[in-house]
């Protein structure tokens, strides 16, 4: 492996990088380098986030900038504010030795005087976001005649994001004897055909496999139904006690709600998404840097340009679309030789996903049982025994105080002092998890062979099946199902609209066509069964009561039947025609409608039945 030195960078930029902790240079560092700083033609440069792409192209750009001349010589085009922000901080650390040069981040959501100020005095390199760089082309502030390299940054996420009509308008106003770089993580076809319009027989550099995963990030997936995935996540969180990590959603929305959650529910959790203002988003990231917050739930797009190199878990509460946006999410962990963990939440109809992406990051997805409240408490309680094992003492301030606290402590043995301390820190986790069922949909139950009749022979609860609670549990049944339209939002929405005080915890839900089963616990059965008594449902009467054996398919039948009989009698009473008799017996309507005491004339209803 070559140095930074080997490799031609310059003494002030060695210098600088030294003082950063560089050692030795990343691959996609000892390949890009050296052919930007001696040799002509573009690049293509695809390596994972996380793995040195800035510096790459960041220190031969500097190395090539001619700190005499005030012109911006070098142009760096980035799809997010976080991610210029993030890029324009890195390349002035660089430049740190060289005092001539000028870099300026260009964004939205910011002072475009201060900016047009800075621009006036004379910057060497604008490092801008693609909105803003041409509202400044637009009123002459920026003029990019003299500019020699142009550097697109998250190439892949430009394209999400749109932008490819603003790239082709700046580039019309760059010479066309540039030297154009694009970087990316991923390399889909898109992103190729961007390659050939734009650029000139470029060379592609590859560090790793194109969309291969990072050899440091294990990959696991529990599986769950949808409506368990938000007890899912607390659970991971709650077994991993010193989890730093990242939770990615799929939208905004998602994204806030599960932020809400967490901060309610005690954990120490803040969302980034695209609804903050700048000052927010801003203040979100400096405390998961600075690891106020442990949990940060964001969307993809509000992600970028956050960058950190000691996260333990990224988290998918959804899979996404594009395989390409998994590697990039997965890519953030694992970082600088560190192991990390992407975890996948995923419902039975996500697992033909899970296999796409696979295919193309070359690595199995480790199955995981959901853990279960037992280990959970366990793994807590040694976690906070390590704690104490590890905590500093200062015995000079401490012993001052000791006489008074063992004289107030002395009755307690040393087992009941212990329990108070546990107890004090594990409380409210024993009384969340007393009577937790477990959510798991375990992988060996999901299988099940299908025999001639079309049954599964394993692996499929029949309705017995879904009458059984856990322990702890009540099953409940209300009258009405999918076929009137309830949906399990439906369900939660009624019940906490009809229960006073704390909202009850609902869990699995069975979705039948006119019926529904759920459990709640044991202590909260009662006061929703009563709450649940004066409740409809669009107009249509809620009952309620403790699941039984009873045949709920059988007399939801019946109902229909009787309100089938009870409509036909309304609608012929009201056309002045007989109502017809039950199917289970009798004549005819027609022939008794053709008997003479039918006021003794047939052309009556003859003529009816014509209209």
């Amino acid at each position: 492996m070559k140095s930074f030195e080997e490799l031609g960078v310059a003494p002030e930029l060695l210098r600088a990088i030294n003082e950063l902790g560089f050692e030795n240079p990343m691959p996609i560092q000892e390949m890009v380098i050296p052919h930007l700083l001696s040799e002509d033609g573009d690049v293509v440069g695809l390596a994972q986030t996380g793995t040195g792409k800035t510096a790459a192209f960041g220190l031969p750009v500097l190395q090539r900038i001619d700190p005499d001349s005030d012109h911006a010589q070098a142009l760096v085009i980035a799809p997010t504010r976080e991610l210029c922000l993030q890029i324009a901080g890195d390349l002035a650390d660089f430049s740190k030795y060289q005092d001539k040069i000028k870099i300026l981040p260009v964004y939205g959501g910011s002072s475009i005087d201060s900016q047009i100020r800075a621009l006036r005095k004379g910057v060497q390199v604008i490092v801008a976001t693609p909105g803003r760089l041409i509202d400044l082309i637009k009123r002459g502030e920026v003029k990019l005649d003299d500019v020699h390299t142009v550097i697109l940054d998250e190439a892949d996420e430009m394209l999400n994001m749109g932008f490819l009509d603003d790239i082709n308008e700046i580039l019309s106003h760059v010479p066309e004897e540039r030297k154009m770089l694009m970087f990316s993580a991923t390399m889909p076809k898109e992103i190729a055909n961007i390659a050939k319009r734009f650029m000139k027989d470029p060379v592609e550099f590859v560090a790793g496999n194109k969309n291969e995963g990072s050899k440091n990030v294990k990959h696991i997936y529990y599986m769950v139904k949808a409506h368990d995935k938000y007890l899912a996540l607390k659970r991971i969180a709650d077994n991993n006690p010193d989890i730093y990590g990242i939770i990615f959603c799929r939208t905004r929305k998602d994204t806030q709600e599960i932020a809400d959650k967490l901060i309610n529910d005690g954990y120490n959790a803040d969302c980034l998404h695209g609804d903050l203002s700048q000052q927010q988003r801003d203040l979100a990231m400096k405390k998961f840097r600075d690891h106020v917050t442990q949990l940060l739930v964001a969307t993809d797009v509000a992600a970028r340009g956050l960058d950190v190199d000691d996260l333990t878990h990224v988290i998918n509460y959804g899979l996404p679309d594009d395989v390409a946006v998994y590697t990039h999410r997965s890519g953030r962990t694992g970082r600088a030789n560190k192991t990390g963990v992407s975890v996948a939440i995923i419902h039975s109809r996500e697992k033909h996903k899970l296999r796409e992406i696979e295919k193309i990051i070359g690595k199995e997805f480790e199955y995981r049982k959901v853990p279960t409240p037992e280990h959970i408490i366990e793994k807590q309680l040694y976690n906070l025994a390590d704690r104490l094992e590890r905590v500093q003492v200062n015995e000079d301030e401490i012993n001052k105080y000791l006489p008074g606290v063992r004289k107030k402590l002395e009755w307690l043995s040393e087992e009941d002092l212990l329990k108070r301390v546990l107890s004090l820190e594990f409380n409210r986790l024993l009384a969340y998890y007393q009577h937790m069922p477990d959510i798991d949909l375990n992988e060996s139950d999901k299988g099940g062979k299908r025999d001639k009749a079309g049954k599964r022979e394993r692996g499929e609860k029949g309705d017995k099946d879904r009458r059984t609670a856990p322990d702890g549990m009540e099953r409940l049944m209300v009258n009405i199902g999918k076929a009137q339209g309830f949906f399990p939002g439906n369900l939660m929405e009624l019940v906490n609209r009809s229960v006073n005080g704390p909202k009850p915890e609902i869990g699995r839900i069975d979705l039948l066509p006119d019926y529904t089963l759920f459990d709640v616990r044991k202590d909260d059965a009662r006061r929703i069964l009563d709450a649940l008594k004066h409740a409809d449902f669009f107009g249509q009467k809620v009952r309620a009561e403790i699941a039984t054996d009873r045949d709920y398919r059988l007399e939801a039948k019946d109902r229909r039947e009787k309100a089938r009989r009870k409509s036909e009698k309304k609608a012929s009473a009201k056309e002045g025609i007989p109502a017809k008799k039950s199917r289970k017996g009798g004549k005819s309507d027609k022939k008794k409608a053709e008997k003479p005491d039918y006021n003794g004339n047939y052309d009556i209803f003859i003529n009816k039945k014509k209209k």
